[in-house]
């Protein structure tokens, strides 16, 4: 849905990030810097983690200390998106209908694919072509509906979502559904089309 390219964050409330955080996401934006050449080099599966390790000038043992798994190097920021999304849906107008407010809220990765086009390009079509990328970027995704089927919940008049009533989880993941398809037709359309128009047209198509 958008590229993994480090970003500086702040922590949860917009506090800024301790020193600790800080050197972390710098090292991790280094080595991620050193994989995502080698990736193009050699292609994701056939990059092993000895070899980012190695070209990183670090150990094994140190690189899983940054990230869980090969794929996290490429999908790690897809939580940190996930936080920005849900803190934009949240910001949104009171009034405001919840579907638009969804659309609104999926501003974050147009932002990032705007930022970064050729970076995102190569992002998505490294995640349609690694069977092991897809079912992880898959898995990341699933908890973004966990961190929006609250407060669209609280916009339908639900304080705290129950089994009995779909209303939330279906609007959240048919707008999650819109995404992932304004996302491959900008990939195959080499991007020139803004996703950000292509993603209008796709929520449109629901409200017809």
């Amino acid at each position: 849905m958008a590229d993994d390219t480090p970003r500086t964050s702040t922590a949860r409330g917009g506090a800024p990030s301790s020193l600790r955080d800080r050197t972390r996401q710098a090292m991790q934006a280094e080595v991620s810097v050193v994989a995502f050449r080698l990736f193009a080099e050699q292609g994701f599966e056939n990059t092993t983690v000895d070899q980012i390790a190695a070209e990183a000038g670090l150990s094994r043992t140190t690189f899983f200390r940054y990230f869980g798994t090969k794929e996290d190097v490429v999908l790690g920021n897809l939580a940190e998106l996930g936080r920005e999304i849900s803190a934009a849906l949240a910001a949104r107008p009171a009034d405001e209908r919840v579907w638009d407010s969804l659309r609104g809220a999926f501003d974050a990765v147009n932002q990032i694919n705007t930022d970064t086009p050729e970076q995102a390009l190569r992002f998505v079509r490294m995640l349609h072509q690694t069977p092991s990328l897809r079912a992880r970027h898959w898995e990341k995704t699933r908890d973004w509906q966990n961190l929006l089927v609250p407060e669209v919940s609280r916009r339908l008049g639900t304080e705290t979502p129950t089994p009995q009533d779909p209303r939330a989880s279906a609007l959240v993941g048919s707008a999650l559904a819109c995404l992932d398809a304004a996302t491959d037709a900008w990939t195959a359309c080499d991007g020139t089309t803004p996703l950000s128009v292509l993603l209008d047209r796709a929520m449109s198509a629901l409200t017809q």
